[in-house]
Parts: structure tokens; C-alpha cells; sequence
């Protein structure tokens, strides 16, 4: 049972003397210290604006906090930091260290600390869900169960192997892998190349009826579900069945699925993507990261690896960070192994093990096996966690390189946060704006910003390129989250009138202190140097790792900015076309492109399929619109 205060006093002001220094620090809480419990429980700690920073849990909370404030020459860089940023602390008193572990996991969930291990993924570990209700059942992923009467196969480790599952089993079988709606869409198009390349049986024409439909979809059950072997045997008796009443089309077709079926054996580590019967767990210190990786088993196969990097922690510290992945990593689950060993050990393990019995509805047993074949098995772990801490080691030297290299060329410090931009027009129409973000020399996709241009009806790439800017830093200056990053370089598709248009907009700003320089394309299209405002150039050729860093840059920002027009200009002509004809406004345009997805579909719709959509008046006007 927990006592004391259950919910950190997060609002609760601070009078706190933000310029404090560590001793002036260790004075003021040591008073604090020296008042706690030598019980378990949660310390929560918090920086001068009282944003939570970390969350641990303590066996004892007077020990364990206590020792942030001695003893630092022990402590990792990364403690010595977040200890230099705690301006006050507040801790939650538990009855035994398996309710703090439990208690840790939800603030932790909820605050989401700087300093803390966080799962990477937010979505958690998706489903294959099979819409059972509908007349033609379809294969989707999602990110959670519902009660909602569908099928549900999984969890997977991430929605990549989900959706490469889902593949798998529509080709072998040959069930339809597009986004069309049956019955709706049946007849409505001819068969797509997927169906001439034997990988789909055409359902969109009608080439299989609705029982053929059903009992594929009841073989693909069987495959999601791990019954191969006796799907192999049915569709072996089916075929031979067919053959003895001379029905040698049929026979010919569940010896082609029989095939199929055989060939997926190789594969079936992304069908058995659920939660293995086993899973093994260990962590390995590197260099520049920890890495913690879980290995699953089922029916005694291995079918798959997930290894996660974190900020570097010391060897000391490893055990506890491990120990708060795990918890977190499967408190959040629904669907267990049965077994589950580790490196090293949890606090008040027979306990966790017992909460996520009653969690998932069997027994799950969790312990560190010492020798044989378990251990074995956890060293297997350990070395997948080597492997990859080793190889991201790597990754990030030849980053650091990479960084240095440009800062070098440019005579600035090596920049962490690169920022590029490209503007894209069609014909002065339709004018838009790119804005990509390298962080240590690799794609930040989730920084990527997109501009439609208000300012300018006609092409004027200076313009555009102001006005993006402009835009971008004065979000920046607003304290705008999506835009609250400082960038170290800006990059401008462009040559040095680009650049120095940028640094004359960023300076109405009052922002003087970040590079600009444009980059210069040479008659093939390919980046050939690098421009700077007041009009020289930097050669990049002669440094082959630089000309394909820039050049990377340079084609990404492009192809982003060149999808986006391309998407704002198909959006607008799919508009005009729709607009003029009499009853059809906005709603009624957005209506009938959610129902057809296309205007060439609208165009080849009868009165009978636009009237379903529309009024009768209002359907008679399109079809006459298209059909004069």
C-alpha cells in the first residue's frame, strides 16, 4: 500500500535559487536526506522549474538518494548532469520495493523524464486484426485490441513485420493486398498487376466467389494461427479429391496454394510473430551506449530479436537501468511468454513474475539461470546486445566524422543539428516549401516541416524562401514545440543570392548567429559546392564523404519538397474538375472523392453508383457534367 503523497506535487511552486552551485546544493537537501525513510519506495526528482527530470524506486530511499549527493566522482557523466540540474526532490513511501517498481513504471509512463529509459516505441506492440463482421474480411494492423468482435492475431514486435506478416499470407494464398472495398469495388476495374503476376486471385473482378473468398480467409487463420501442418494436409486432401472428379482446374490451384503454403515455412518466424513461449534478456555496457536486447523463442524456435539503445550508463549503474526496462517493457504488454530469463536480477522477482500471472491469465515465471542451456541462452542475448551497441559505435564515428568534416570545410564548430530547405512550384501555381533536419548526420523524419507559401501568387524562389524562413524562426521565437529546436547550419537549395536572402530575413529576426549557406548544383543536377551569402564557394568534389553527405541532403530536401507540390497540385486539379458542376460544393466534392478515391472513377461511375452518394438531382448534374 502506498503512503504519503501518491501524486508528485508537480504545480506546486518552487523557491528555489537557480544559480546554486553543488554545495550550496548538498546543503540545502541534506536536511531533506536525512529525513527519509529507510523504507522502499519512489524518489521523484525535479530541476528548477519543477519539471520532473527521474523517476527511481529505492529498497531503501534514504540510502539509495542519499547517494546522488556523495560520493560523485563515482557517478557516470550523465548522473553528474542530471544531479547538477536537481533542485528539489519528492519521494512516495511504498509497503515492499515490488509495489515501487510498479508505481516507478506508471510515473514514469506518465512524465516521461529525460533521464529515465524510455521504450521507444508509443504505440506499444501491434495486432493483426480480422474484420470478421464485414462481408468480405480483410487484414489490418492495429496498434491495440478492442472489444469489438473482430479476430485478433499478435502481438508483433513493431508494425513493419505486421504488415510484411499480413504479405506473406494474402500472396500465398492469393488474397487481395490492395486498399479496395468489396463488395463495392468488384467489377469496377479490371485486375491490377498483382493478379497477372499470380499473386492475387482477382476478387476486385470477380474471378472467385464469396464461399472461395471465406475459405481462404479460414486458411489464412490457420496460418496467423500456426497450424500449417494441418492446413498442408486439407488442402493436400482437397487437391486430390479434385483430381479423382476429374475437376483438374481446382486440383491445379490448391496445388499451386499447396506450394505456397510449403514455401512459407522459411519464412514463418514473421507468422509467429506473437510473444514467444520464451524470452531471454540481458544487456551489454559499451562504448557509447547501453543496449539491452530480448531474444524470443517459440516451440523451442527462435523467431525474433529486439535490441533498444540508451545514453551511455555506468557498469554500476547497468543493473538498474535493466531492471527498469523490463519492468516497463512487459507491465505494458497483454500477451506473455511463459518464461522469461535474465542477466541479472529484478527486485522482488517471484512477485513480478506472480503480477504478470494474473495479468496475462497463465503462469509466468522469471529467474536468472546461472548454468546449462538457459544460461546459454542469455548469453546468446548478451551477444546480440554487443552486437549492436558495437555496430552503432561504429554508425556514430563515422556521423561524428561526417559532422566534423562539414564544420571543418566551413570553418564552424561541428554542427549536431543540420536544417535544410527547398522551395517547388508548378509554373508560379501551387508554391510550397521543404524543410528537413539532420541530427548527427542522419534524418530527423519527425523534425520535417512543410510550407504552403501564402505571401506570393507568382514564382519567386527569393520570396518563398524568405517567407519560409521567416515563418519557421518565428515560431521558433514563440516558443512553438514543433519548431523549438536551434539549428547549428542552415542549409538553402540554392547559390549564394539564396543564402544571403535567408540571413537577411533570419537577421529582421534579430537571429545573427546561425550559418547559412546555400547548396550548388552543377549542370547535371548534382550537388558541386557550397555557397556562402557574401558569394564564395566551397569546393566539396575532392571529399568524396562530404559531396555524398550534401548531396543526401540536398536530394532528400528536393524529393520532399517536390511530393508535397505534387500533392497540393493533384489536390487542386482533383478541385476543379469537381467545381462548377450545379449542386456539388465542398462537402458534396469531398464526399465523392472518399467514395470513388478518384476523379477518373467519378467520370466512369453510372447514375445508379453516384446516386448512392448523392442526392438524385445532384447525381444526375455529375453524370451529365462528364457525359454532355
Amino acid at each position: 500500500m502506498l503512503r504519503g503523497n501518491p501524486h508528485p506535487p508537480c504545480s506546486r511552486p518552487l523557491t528555489n535559487d537557480r544559480g546554486e552551485t553543488m554545495t550550496e546544493l548538498k546543503q540545502r537537501v541534506h536536511e531533506k536526506v536525512l529525513k527519509l525513510p529507510y523504507e522502499p519506495g519512489v524518489y521523484i526528482m525535479m530541476d528548477a522549474s519543477h519539471t520532473i527530470i527521474y523517476v527511481g524506486k529505492a529498497k531503501s530511499l534514504k540510502n539509495r538518494v542519499s547517494q546522488y549527493f556523495h560520493d560523485s566522482a563515482s557517478h557516470s557523466p550523465k548522473t553528474r548532469m542530471m544531479v547538477s540540474q536537481i533542485a528539489d526532490f519528492d519521494t512516495i513511501v511504498t509497503d515492499t520495493e515490488f509495489e515501487a517498481l510498479l508505481l516507478e513504471c506508471s510515473l514514469i509512463k506518465r512524465h516521461k523524464p529525460k533521464y529515465n529509459i524510455l521504450l521507444k516505441d508509443d504505440k506499444g506492440y501491434p495486432f493483426i486484426r480480422l474484420s470478421v463482421g464485414d462481408e468480405y474480411p480483410r487484414f489490418t494492423v492495429v496498434g491495440k485490441k478492442a472489444d469489438d468482435g473482430a479476430r485478433y492475431f499478435g502481438p508483433y514486435s513493431g508494425r513493419s513485420m505486421s504488415f510484411e506478416a499480413i504479405n506473406t499470407v494474402c500472396v500465398s494464398l492469393g488474397l487481395p493486398t490492395c486498399r479496395k472495398v468489396f463488395p463495392r469495388d468488384i467489377g469496377r476495374d479490371r485486375p491490377c498487376l498483382n493478379h497477372h503476376m499470380g499473386k492475387c486471385l482477382a476478387v476486385c473482378a470477380g474471378r472467385i466467389t464469396r464461399d472461395e473468398y471465406m475459405e481462404l480467409i479460414a486458411q489464412a487463420i490457420q496460418l496467423f494461427e500456426g497450424k500449417q501442418d494441418g492446413l498442408e494436409d486439407e488442402l493436400r486432401n482437397k487437391m486430390e479429391s479434385a483430381a479423382e472428379a476429374l475437376e483438374f482446374e481446382r486440383a491445379a490451384r490448391l496445388r499451386d496454394r499447396l506450394a505456397a503454403v510449403k514455401r512459407l515455412k522459411s519464412g514463418q518466424k514473421i507468422l509467429s510473430g506473437a510473444m514467444a513461449d520464451t524470452d531471454f534478456a540481458a544487456y551489454f555496457v559499451g562504448s557509447v551506449k547501453l543496449a539491452i536486447a530480448i531474444v524470443h523463442y517459440r516451440d523451442g524456435v527462435l523467431i525474433s530479436r529486439e535490441v533498444e539503445l540508451f545514453d551511455y550508463a555506468s557498469a554500476d549503474e547497468a543493473p538498474e537501468k535493466f531492471a527498469e526496462y523490463i519492468g516497463q517493457y512487459y507491465i505494458a504488454r497483454d500477451d506473455l511468454p511463459k518464461e522469461i530469463y535474465l542477466s541479472a536480477s529484478l527486485p522482488e522477482m517471484d512477485d513480478f513474475g506472480k503480477y504478470l500471472s494474473e495479468k496475462c491469465g497463465h503462469r509466468v515465471r522469471i529467474a536468472v539461470p546461472e548454468r546449462g542451456e538457459k544460461a546459454a541462452l542469455v548469453r546468446l542475448a548478451a551477444n546480440n546486445a554487443k552486437e549492436a551497441e558495437t555496430l552503432n559505435a561504429t554508425k556514430e564515428a563515422r556521423r561524428s566524422k561526417l559532422c566534423d568534416l562539414l564544420g571543418h570545410a566551413l570553418g564552424i564548430p561541428a554542427p549536431h543539428r543540420i536544417e535544410a530547405y527547398d522551395i517547388s512550384n508548378n509554373a508560379g501555381t501551387d508554391i510550397v516549401g521543404a524543410m528537413t533536419v539532420f541530427v548527427d548526420a542522419e534524418p530527423s523524419r519527425k523534425d520535417y516541416r512543410l510550407f504552403r507559401i501564402k505571401g506570393l501568387d507568382a514564382q519567386d524562389d527569393y520570396g518563398s524562401m524568405r517567407e519560409v524562413l521567416t515563418r519557421r524562426f518565428t515560431h521558433y521565437l514563440e516558443g512553438d514545440a514543433k519548431f523549438s529546436e536551434r539549428p547549428d547550419l542552415l542549409l538553402i537549395d540554392g547559390g549564394s543570392v539564396h543564402a544571403k536572402t535567408v540571413v537577411e530575413a533570419l537577421a529582421t529576426l534579430g537571429i545573427t548567429d546561425i550559418p547559412v549557406y546555400g547548396m550548388v548544383k552543377d549542370d547535371r543536377h548534382r550537388t558541386r559546392a557550397i555557397a556562402s551569402p557574401d558569394g564564395g564557394e566551397i569546393g566539396i568534389v575532392t571529399t568524396p564523404a562530404l559531396f555524398a553527405f550534401i548531396g543526401r541532403i540536398q536530394e532528400e530536401t528536393h524529393r520532399r519538397a517536390i511530393g508535397f507540390q505534387t500533392k497540393v497540385h493533384g489536390k487542386a486539379s482533383k478541385k476543379s474538375e469537381l467545381e462548377g458542376i450545379e449542386g456539388v460544393g465542398k462537402a458534396r466534392r469531398e464526399a465523392l472523392l472518399k467514395a470513388f478515391r478518384s476523379v477518373n472513377a467519378i467520370k466512369n461511375a453510372d447514375l445508379t453508383e453516384l446516386s448512392a452518394v448523392l442526392p438524385a438531382n445532384v447525381a444526375s448534374a455529375v453524370y451529365r457534367h462528364f457525359h454532355p
